[in-house]
């Protein structure tokens, strides 16, 4: 139960940092070496943390625009002692975002490795 609550901690960490578009806030989440990509742009979108985090910061951020928040951990599984995956769903303006997050534990910190997504319109 431990690392079921320190993985949730990143994940609302990691929400946190997107609905303020705050990249310290990602920073602690993502490990500096994670990917960004999706396939609901073509080309691919791949970014690094370092080609990301500077698109984040640029955004104005939900929070400024009292959007509601619509955040949810879907599920949270664990492939050993250091590797979980989570499925989770945000909001940012119009858009619905489901995450795939793959998360790796080292000097025993959790934090997210991989992020691939589907974006999908929602109606105001």
């Amino acid at each position: 139960m431990i690392e079921f609550a320190a993985v949730a901690g990143v994940l609302e960490t990691y929400f946190d940092g997107l609905y303020h578009a705050d990249t310290d806030k990602l920073a602690i989440a993502f490990h500096p070496k994670a990917i960004y990509a999706t396939a609901d742009e073509t080309p691919l979108l791949y970014r690094t943390m370092d080609e990301y985090f500077p698109v984040v910061a640029k955004r104005v951020s939900p929070a400024s625009r009292d959007e509601p928040r619509r955040d949810v951990i879907e599920s949270i599984e664990f492939a050993g002692e250091n590797t979980a995956f989570a499925r989770v769903r945000c909001s940012i303006g119009t858009k619905d975002f489901i995450d795939f997050l793959t998360l790796v534990r080292t000097d025993g910190a959790w934090r997210i490795m991989a992020k691939i997504f589907q974006i999908t319109e929602r109606e105001i």
